[in-house]
This record gives structure tokens, C-alpha cells and sequence, in this order.
């Protein structure tokens, strides 16, 4: 299998981050030509030969921006989804975190309730969001988070999604090569948000076999901090959470959050709430041992004694928790630091939200009665998918992280299941996962690739979950076909 390089290290000067992905065949649609895995090295020889010359006036970020488009296939899934009536020969995807379970549902709202003005057709009140939309998302964060401090429309900052909003906190909060911390596994496009534009780095913190989300695991953050800071000169400057967790589908324990917020304050970094997932907590019908911690906004935290509130970060949007990725609309909310915001006068130019967006954002929001009504029946049939899928796995004897209770997510082994087919795989880091990848690429089925985020052991996807029981019967068709 060739070798390729992830999109955070092809970053012009980032020696550190080099050594520390080098070893990871980072293997994403964004990265990759489908069916033809290339090195980037042959593709820019090769494929652009022609183009050299072409894009030697570009920038070396325009450069690199050409050799990852080049590789980029997730347009072609996108492009090309399964239907069961409109497109049955389509890819089905179970790979990227998109929530189908109650479209028809928030449509339903949207056309009944939402009315545009000429309002709508200007710049309204600026590039960080309306007024109202400011108004109605604080509004929505008091019922839903139990905020210690109130959250006022003067914290919160909007912009087109929570892949902006990070990209955001990079920008402002670290300089060129400096780094943030984000534990293995974790969701791949941080990497991209993080590092890409901004040009900071990330320092994947190795877990090893403890639970990425136990207290214990808060020592390997500063481990990767110490070790970051000796071999570069630079500072890290921010650890990244992900809680609920993207990809384990689990909430943090109040006593690693504790932990985090006091190595923070230690060493004077920013804690990055990435909260998206907040209100998709349900229950778990049949794992007997499901965790018994329950998501806990770090916005609901008195950080009296632990952490400086102005280093603390939360993001929340409407992609997830209400099934509306499509909607880009990310939220950044920051209490304690009125200089950010600042700052975000002219940053956030190029992240406004639309007004149609902004406006439909805030009918929802600011509707008690269907924002309750939504987030139960959602929480619901979370449940019932996560059983159906998980019952299938089980059945099919199929390895997976028991215990999930939030998000659209399971992580499954599905290198042990093929292995047991096929003994004679090699079962490298790379190669194992790499060879059921692209047997369920050629069943047209998508999962996402264990390795890409960040996983430490070969053959892991993540699978989501969150669509109608016909779209899983279908996917579980084609993986078990994949597989076999």
C-alpha cells in the first residue's frame, strides 16, 4: 500500500508535526483518489506534471492547497448517494456525521414558521451574527447547558459552522508552528481546522491502552506538552476536546475535565470545548455497561481555582444536535474574554452567516416548546438505531466499543472480522485497515477510516449510526459483503 501524508503535516515548516504524523498513513476520502491511493510525491510528479509550471505563481499554501484538492473524492460520494427510490446504485454512506432521523420533522417547522423580511436581504447587524440570532442562541444555551455564569448574546460569536469557529480560535490564540493538544483518537478534520489556514500545529497525544477519557489520560497531555516544547522552542498554546467524543461517542468524567482545566492553568493554555454533540445524549439499550457519566457543559463549570475563565472555549452548533449540517451554522461561545471578540470584527468577515440561516437558526432556538419537543423524540430514536445497528454487529459477531450513549457513532473492529476470513492480511498499522477500506469502497459503502482518526490499533471505523433502520439494513448488506 503507498504511503501518504496527512494534510496537517504538509504544511511548509513544521518539523515537529512531521515526525510526530509521519508514521500514520493518514487515509480519508479528502486525501485520496478513489480506487487509486497515490504518494504525494507521484501525484505531483504525475498527475499535475502539466500543472507545475501552472501553480508556480501560486503561494506555497496555494500550492498545497492544489495537491490536496487534487486527492479530494468526498464530492464524489456526495455527488453520488445512495437512494433507495432516486439513486439505488449510489454510495451509501455510514461514514460522515450527518443525522437523517428528523428532517422531515425540522422542514416541517421551517416552512410553517419562518418568514423573511428585507431585513433578510441585508447586512443586517454584521458579520457575528444578528441580534436575534445572538439572542436567541444564548437564550437556547441557558435552558440547555446550566451555565454557571449566564451566557449574554455579547459572548457568543456565529459563524458558518463549527469548522470556522475553529479554525477561528487557531488563528487568534496561536502563532505559526505553535501547537494544541488533541488526544488519539479523535475527529480527522480538527487537524484541517486547526492547522491548514492558520498554519498552527496539532500534537496528537498518544493513549496507548488507557481510556482516552479517564482521568489517568490527563498526565499523557502534559507528557506531549513537555515533549512538544524541548524538541521545538514553541509553545502549546490550547487542548482540543471533543465532548460528547467524536469518534467513541461517550462524555467526558467531570475528574479528567478537572484535571484539564487545572493542567491548563498551569501552563497558561487555552481549553477548547468542541460541544456539538451535547443534546444527542441517550440511552443505551444494550450494552450492560454503559458509562454512568452524563454530558456536562464546561460552560456549567465554576472554574473558581481551576482555570482562568478567559482560557476557556465552548462550541456548539446546528449541524448535529438538530440534523442540519447544511444549515452552517457554528456558534463560539467566550465569557471572559471581551478582546476576542474584538478581534473577531474583521476575522469574521469571511464566515457570516447567511441571513436565510441566521434567521432560521433563531425562529428554532427561540421556540421552548419545539426546541424540547425535537431534542426528546431525536434522543429517542437515536436509542432505537444504536440498538439496531449494534444488534446486527452482535449478530454478525462483530468487535465494537460497548458502552456509547452520545452522538451518531459506533466504533467497530472490523479488521478482526476480516481477518477471520482472510488469516493471511497483513495486519501492519496501515495495511489492514487500508484492504477493508477500499473492499467497502468497492461495495459503495463508506465508513470512515480508523486510522484517519486517529486510531492506535488497525481495522477500527467508525460508523454513524443516525438514519432510518432501511438505510442501516442496507449498509449492514453491503459492509457484511465487504467483509466476507
Amino acid at each position: 500500500m503507498a504511503e501518504f501524508k496527512s494534510l496537517a503535516y504538509q504544511i511548509p515548516a513544521l518539523p515537529y508535526q512531521q515526525r510526530a504524523l509521519s508514521s500514520h498513513r493518514i487515509h480519508w476520502l479528502f486525501w485520496f483518489e478513489w480506487h487509486k491511493p497515490l504518494r504525494f510525491g507521484s501525484l505531483w510528479s504525475g498527475c499535475l506534471g502539466s500543472k507545475a509550471e501552472e501553480i508556480s505563481a501560486f503561494s506555497h499554501r496555494g500550492q498545497n492547497a492544489v495537491k490536496l484538492g487534487t486527492q479530494q473524492a468526498m464530492w464524489k460520494i456526495i455527488s453520488d448517494m445512495w437512494h433507495p427510490q432516486t439513486n439505488p446504485s449510489g454510495i451509501l454512506s455510514v461514514g460522515m456525521a450527518e443525522n437523517t432521523l428528523l428532517h422531515e420533522f425540522l422542514l416541517e417547522y421551517i416552512h410553517a414558521n419562518v418568514r423573511l423580511t428585507t431585513t433578510h436581504l441585508t447586512y443586517n447587524n454584521g458579520s457575528m451574527g444578528s441580534d436575534e440570532l445572538r439572542k436567541a442562541v444564548s437564550h437556547f444555551l441557558n435552558r440547555k447547558f446550566n451555565p454557571f455564569q449566564q451566557v449574554e448574546p455579547e459572548h457568543v460569536l456565529m459563524t458558518n459552522g463549527c469548522s470556522s469557529a475553529i479554525e477561528h480560535l487557531s488563528w487568534t490564540f496561536l502563532n505559526q508552528g505553535e501547537a494544541i493538544l488533541l488526544s488519539k483518537p479523535y475527529y480527522s478534520t480538527f487537524i484541517a481546522d486547526i492547522t491548514l489556514r492558520p498554519e498552527a500545529v496539532v500534537v496528537p497525544v498518544e493513549m496507548g491502552d488507557l481510556d482516552p477519557l479517564s482521568p489517568q489520560a490527563v498526565e499523557e497531555y502534559e507528557k506531549a506538552a513537555v515533549k512538544f516544547e524541548a524538541e521545538t522552542g514553541k509553545r502549546v498554546r490550547a487542548v482540543m476536546l471533543c465532548n460528547p467524543h467524536n469518534p467513541l461517542g461517550r462524555c467526558y468524567p467531570r475528574e479528567t475535565v478537572t484535571g484539564l482545566m487545572k493542567l491548563c492553568q498551569s501552563r497558561q493554555m487555552h481549553l477548547i470545548s468542541d460541544e456539538i454533540y451535547a443534546l444527542s445524549v441517550w440511552e443505551n439499550k444494550v450494552d450492560g455497561n454503559a458509562p454512568t457519566d452524563r454530558f456536562e457543559s464546561l460552560l456549567s463549570r465554576d472554574t473558581t481555582g481551576l482555570i482562568d475563565p478567559s482560557l476557556v472555549h465552548v462550541l456548539w452548533g446546528m449541524s448535529k444536535d438538530f440534523g442540519a449540517n447544511g444549515l452552517r451554522v457554528g456558534a463560539i461561545i467566550s465569557q471572559s474574554s471581551p478582546d476576542f471578540h474584538v478581534a473577531q470584527r474583521c476575522l469574521s468577515l469571511s464566515t457570516f452567516v447567511s441571513a436565510m440561516s441566521d434567521q432560521i437558526t433563531a425562529s428554532i432556538l427561540s421556540n421552548d416548546a419545539f426546541t424540547d419537543a425535537y431534542i426528546e423524540k431525536n434522543r429517542e430514536l437515536l436509542s432505537l438505531s444504536h440498538e439496531y445497528i449494534v444488534n446486527c454487529f452482535n449478530k454478525h459477531d462483530i468487535e465494537y466499543l460497548n458502552g456509547c450513549h452520545a452522538g451518531f457513532f459506533v466504533w467497530i473492529n472490523l479488521g478482526k472480522k476480516y481477518l477471520q476470513r482472510h488469516p493471511e492480511t497483513d495486519e501492519g498499522q496501515g495495511e489492514l485497515t487500508d484492504v477493508v477500506f477500499q473492499r467497502l469502497l468497492a461495495q459503495k459503502v463508506y465508513l470512515a477510516h480508523g486510522i484517519a482518526f486517529g486510531s492506535e490499533k488497525p481495522g477500527w471505523f467508525r460508523v454513524v449510526f443516525a438514519h432510518p433502520i432501511p438505510w442501516l439494513e442496507e449498509a449492514m448488506k453491503r459492509i457484511m459483503q465487504a467483509v466476507e
